[in-house]
């Protein structure tokens, strides 16, 4: 075997079905694939909207990263022979009182200045873009360039396409193997071995749990819980993701809609709280009021991987043969590409591109000789 990728989200999934595609032969070993943040997730592609004060060079990753994602999609498909669910709907964000409006200026001034693909609406061209959205809405700002996948449909496509190009799926859980220093595969519960040239650790949250790893490679990485909504009613409540506030209104096109985005720091915690619940369609409410006549279908939560700069950790180990890709946090759907494009050509013999070189999982091993 080319090589074995531990953890069967979206960035193990996708890293297996690029590099089957570049002829490796790879399994996927995962207990439940697909069932962890990657189910759970909304699916934004939204290098813009989300670009944070001071992170100019992660603004740069995340946006080749969209960049890529038509060509990524439309060979995926082919691939797969079904939708990845992948829609160019552009997020519209709005401003619901004085301060909002006050910050949703700073943003869009920080947007123009990198000059980032950003348009400033007033209320009444915010409105006439969304008819739904609430009369007393201050103004918004369109980000035409930022889109959306659906994961309930990109998960089962790249499973599809991976078992087409031969991946083996071993629904189980992974030991690592090392001999003589280097990874030579991995150990599965029955006590199966899989020998394979190069191992990538992508399993999400529990990456820093996977046994046999050595303790210098262990990823710092963290659960961090989101709770979700998925609703049901008018497709033509809404055309483009809403955002504003704390929460987002992301809509499929054929009446589904999905409400989302806490961030909380609980663990391994996946309960559905009522607090959040409410929170969710309270905000949700004041930003588009018809939300309140749609049908309850899944309140769930998910744990997104974080690492201690909530960059991906994305590259080689200490140990040879053994690759890590874990760490996306809230942008595991978006850095799909890139990351499955980098993993995927290192495995195949090739060198890091120079623009996941910031990913490294170096930036956080101590120096030489410096204790705990």
């Amino acid at each position: 075997m080319d090589a074995v990728v531990i953890g069967g989200g979206v960035i193990g999934l996708a890293v297996a079905w690029r590099a089957a595609r570049a002829g490796l032969n790879v399994a996927v070993v995962d207990p439940e694939p697909g069932s962890g943040a990657s189910n759970f997730a909304a699916g934004m592609i939204a290098p813009v909207g989300e670009a944070e004060f001071g992170e100019e060079a992660v603004i740069s990753l995340n946006r080749d990263s969209a960049a890529r994602y038509p060509s990524f999609v439309a060979e995926l498909e082919l691939d797969a022979g079904r939708s990845a669910g992948y829609r160019q709907t552009g997020t519209l964000h709005v401003a619901v009182d004085a301060d909002e409006q006050s910050a949703l200026e700073r943003h869009y001034r920080f947007r123009q200045e990198l000059g980032l693909p950003v348009e400033r609406l007033s209320s009444r061209q915010t409105r006439d873009l969304e008819p739904g959205l609430s009369p007393s809405i201050r103004g918004g700002m369109l980000v035409d360039s930022d889109h959306q996948v659906d994961p309930r449909a990109m998960i089962p496509t790249l499973l599809q396409a991976c078992s087409r190009l031969g991946v083996q799926i071993h629904r189980s859980r992974a030991s690592l193997l090392v001999e003589a220093g280097r990874a030579t595969g991995v150990a599965l519960d029955g006590g199966q071995r899989i020998e394979a040239a190069s191992v990538v650790l992508a399993a999400g949250p529990w990456s820093g749990a996977v046994p046999g790893v050595p303790s210098d490679d262990t990823p710092p990485v963290r659960p961090v819980k989101g709770q979700i909504l998925r609703l049901r009613g008018s497709p033509e409540m809404i055309a483009r993701t809403i955002r504003g506030g704390s929460v987002y209104i992301l809509p499929r096109g054929d009446g589904r809609v999905v409400i989302g985005g806490t961030v909380e720091e609980r663990g391994f915690d996946t309960s559905v709280t009522a607090g959040a619940v409410y929170e969710l369609l309270r905000e949700a409410r004041a930003l588009v009021p018809d939300v309140a006549e749609l049908e309850l279908v899944e309140a769930s939560a998910g744990l997104r991987p974080g690492s201690p700069d909530n960059m991906p950790m994305v590259g080689d180990s200490t140990t040879p043969g053994l690759i890590i890709a874990t760490g996306h946090h809230r942008n595991g759907y978006l850095l799909a590409p890139a990351t499955a494009d980098a993993v995927a050509a290192v495995l195949a013999g090739g060198t890091w591109p120079e623009a996941t070189r910031p990913w490294s999982p170096s930036r956080f091993r101590r120096p030489a000789g410096v204790g705990a």
